[in-house]
């Protein structure tokens, strides 16, 4: 058995990607960086690295990171800029025995003594966004935190190895040098091949306060169904920070056990995903939160996924 799932419609050319790199037998590491750098090429996407979103400086900071479910080695690096892949430096400091998390200006010398390649991350059309929002900040007194998607994926290869790795801009226009969960062990990732994986898509500060992605690997090693996993860390996380702070920020976890049976949960609405399995093609569903908690399931509709692209793709109206 092999799959993967992932945050977000814009995974889901790189989840297909990955996805026939598992049906050949290749290995969960390298199907999970192939699938993120697919996101992070893709310069529409506006949250994750080519095209992300800079911060309150007009600069590209990305946060990324990368787990082996079977030696629980970690690669991490934060607020880094100007190199192409980030996934890909993650997954190469996960191979050294210490110095596995890099942040800001020694990310960079690493990832120059390493060869990896150097681009300039921040586009027109970044720019373009960035001077719109400054504009609303002025004139509405709007909040500038927005477009927060990271890209998170899970995956399950043929011989039972699971990896987990994540991606993204962080917050638009956020501090320099902010780090949100997406680089932080347990909460924006966490694989264990004898149990499962999960990762986080949200507002980091919050999903940090519950290390939610080794908790929900935590209760599938109780022996819970993924889905019931993450709807349990979820609503607890939720519940609690409404006790303690009086509201909670965005919080979506998808995660997928040693089976290949996968859960998804969300205290917002719009959260989407992408899933795939051996003998199931990638799909993207759409999921709707009861009142209850409880979350169900629909797959996008033709008319849904010619929209996201239509609108991730629009020209930027200043």
């Amino acid at each position: 058995m092999w799959g993967m799932i992932a945050t977000w419609r814009m995974a889901l050319e790189g989840v297909t990607k990955g996805c026939e790199m598992l049906g050949r037998g290749q290995s969960a590491g390298d199907a999970v960086e192939a699938a993120i750098r697919e996101v992070e090429d893709f310069p529409y996407y506006k949250s994750v690295g080519y095209g992300g979103l800079p911060n309150e400086e007009m600069e590209v900071e990305l946060d990324a990171a990368y787990m082996d479910g079977d030696t629980l080695s970690i690669g991490a690096v934060a607020a880094i800029r100007d190199y192409a892949n980030p996934v890909s430096i993650a997954k190469r400091l996960s191979q050294e025995q210490v110095n596995n998390v890099l942040v800001g200006e020694g990310a960079e010398k690493f990832a120059h003594k390493e060869g990896f390649e150097r681009k300039n991350m921040l586009t027109d059309r970044a720019k373009a966004f960035y001077r719109k929002r400054k504009k609303e900040v002025a004139e509405q007194e709007l909040k500038p935190y927005s477009g927060h998607d990271t890209v998170g994926m899970v995956c399950l290869d043929q011989k039972g190895t699971m990896t987990a790795a994540t991606s993204t801009s962080g917050l638009f226009m956020k501090k320099k040098g902010r780090v949100g969960d997406s680089p932080i062990a347990g909460s924006g990732f966490y694989a264990d091949s004898k149990v499962g994986g999960a990762s986080a898509t949200g507002l980091g500060e919050d999903l940090m306060k519950g290390c939610i992605s080794y908790e929900i690997v935590r209760l599938m090693k109780e022996g819970l169904h993924p889905q019931e996993a993450c709807e349990r860390a979820v609503n607890l996380l939720d519940q609690e920070l409404k006790e303690r702070r009086g509201k909670a920020g965005d919080l979506s976890l998808i995660a997928m056990n040693k089976a290949g049976q996968w859960g998804v949960a969300t205290n917002i609405e719009g959260f989407s995903f992408a899933v795939a399995v051996e003998g199931q093609e990638p799909k993207v569903y759409l999921v709707r939160r009861g009142e209850d908690g409880h979350c169900s399931f629909e797959e996008a509709s033709k008319e849904w996924m010619d929209d996201y692209m239509r609108t991730r793709m629009a020209p930027v109206e200043e």
